[in-house]
């Protein structure tokens, strides 16, 4: 007889703490909602965004981001309204000259791809592609003299969200083993806060705070390089004609200011200084990074002791430590799993709509616990031996 979902709960023993695993949209902690019932909050909640008490708040953030990724002195924490994937459009009118390359190991690196493909004023983009749960690399047009030179910047990600997909933040390399002439735009929304990176490898290293810093979509960050910036000048002083709301330059000039070129959402500013503040109080990127890690190890260690699942990523030296993609074999009816998991509070744990899959998606931010990954874990056993 066919088992209802509706009526199969898990022993409150096995449940987590909290049931959200979201790779994004992420859970927020109840520190960081509790942070506005302050007096400082309800002062700056419905405040114009030109006033002292915003601007500080971005001057918070600003500074935050600093100390977080331990930046060198000559880079800047850049912000403007709009998530990454209005960053997309932004560098493809302030940091692309005429032509960029991409790798392309997932729904978000070829979104990029084809954003920048839709720009009537760039060339067409060299794409690297790699099926879904392995890695493409640039190094390979890089080795071309003849085609590096014509490309001017090199688009990676750092974590492929869709897939759980990671690659190691470095420019691609010349056959000589140099760096790449152009500049270095890195995706960073799933990674940024969880993963370590070299500032000196990448020029404009951006995402949105949705994912680690446990806020609100909406928003932008970009930490740039000096060649970063004087790409964006060089852009603007070419007179391209670039929609106002997509001006680097400008956003670049009010971040520098402590403000956003328009109205930002004053929520996910307090938010997302109160989880940076939370992450430096806890070690910073490397505790963040250790816990991530240790979270997502558990998932994929457990996936590969079970005879009915493993991880999505085969390569285990390319796994992400942010998000988890973990798939079942046939015998198990992901979808039904998630069902029930989720009549019984646990959600969000769907894969990404365009990869698909039988399996499961698991983000494995800092401010999940990795014990709830180990009783997320107990109770996936316990409804695939009920079904």
């Amino acid at each position: 007889m066919p088992i209802d979902p509706r009526t199969l709960r898990i022993p409150k023993e096995l449940l987590p703490a909290d049931g959200r695993f979201g790779s994004g949209p992420s859970r927020v902690r109840d520190a960081q909602v509790d942070a506005f019932e302050s007096r400082a909050a309800r002062a700056i909640l419905g405040t114009s965004h030109r006033q002292p008490p915003v601007r500080a708040l971005v001057g918070r953030v600003r500074d935050g981001m600093r100390r977080l990724f331990q930046l060198p002195g000559d880079h800047e924490v850049i912000l403007g309204v709009g998530g990454a994937t209005v960053f997309w459009d932004v560098a493809a009118y302030g940091l692309i000259e005429r032509r960029s390359a991409h790798a392309v190991h997932g729904a978000f690196s070829s979104k990029f791809a084809r954003a920048v493909t839709q720009a009537p004023h760039l060339e067409a983009p060299r794409v690297i592609e790699a099926a879904a749960g392995s890695r493409a690399e640039l190094d390979s047009v890089a080795r071309s003299a003849a085609e590096a030179a014509t490309i001017d910047a090199w688009a990676v990600i750092q974590n492929e969200t869709s897939t759980g997909v990671a690659a190691p933040i470095r420019r691609p390399r010349t056959s000589a083993g140099e760096p790449a002439a152009g500049i270095t735009l890195v995706d960073a929304t799933s990674s940024a806060g969880c993963t370590p990176f070299d500032a000196s490898e990448s020029d404009a290293y951006y995402f949105s705070p949705q994912k680690a810093f446990g806020a609100d979509g909406g928003i932008w960050f970009a930490l740039l390089s000096p060649a970063a910036i004087a790409r964006a000048e060089s852009i603007a002083a070419s007179k391209r004609t670039t929609p106002p709301s997509l001006s680097l330059i400008d956003a670049i000039a009010e971040s520098r200011r402590d403000q956003t070129v328009n109205t930002p959402a004053i929520g996910t500013l307090l938010l997302l200084a109160e989880q940076v503040d939370w992450l430096m109080a806890e070690g910073g990127l490397d505790w963040a990074s250790a816990r991530c890690a240790e979270s997502s190890g558990r998932l994929y260690a457990w996936a590969e002791s079970r005879p009915w699942a493993s991880p999505f990523v085969q390569d285990p030296t390319i796994r992400s430590k942010s998000v988890a993609t973990i798939e079942f074999d046939a015998s198990v009816d992901a979808a039904k799993v998630r069902e029930i998991l989720g009549a019984n509070g646990i959600v969000d744990l769907h894969p990404y709509q365009s990869i698909g899959g039988n399996g499961i998606r698991v983000g494995a931010f800092p401010a999940i616990d990795p014990d709830e990954v180990s009783a997320l874990t107990a109770c996936i056993d316990w409804v695939v031996e009920r079904l």
